[in-house]
């Protein structure tokens, strides 16, 4: 599968897009959640930061604590 990423920063708790870093990987169709966050997270910058997770579905948001930053996961 193919996963994007948008890596950007947030004003009030929302996305700001006053910059973003835009990427995509790929991973095993088998590959849990928890594999794509790491790439992911290893891709932006941001291993080692604990973050928060939200799975909806179709997207996984990853909201690092004390970083005005996130991070959407899309698939492709």
């Amino acid at each position: 599968m193919i996963c994007k990423y948008e890596h950007t920063d947030t004003y009030g708790g929302e996305a700001n897009y006053s910059w973003v870093e835009r990427g995509e990987f790929k991973m095993p169709d088998t590959a849990k959640n928890r594999d794509i966050v790491k790439r992911a997270k290893e891709l932006t910058g941001l291993t080692g930061v604990k973050c928060n997770t939200e799975d909806f579905g179709d997207m996984i948001k990853i909201t690092p604590r004390n970083i005005c930053q996130v991070v959407f996961i899309t698939f492709k």
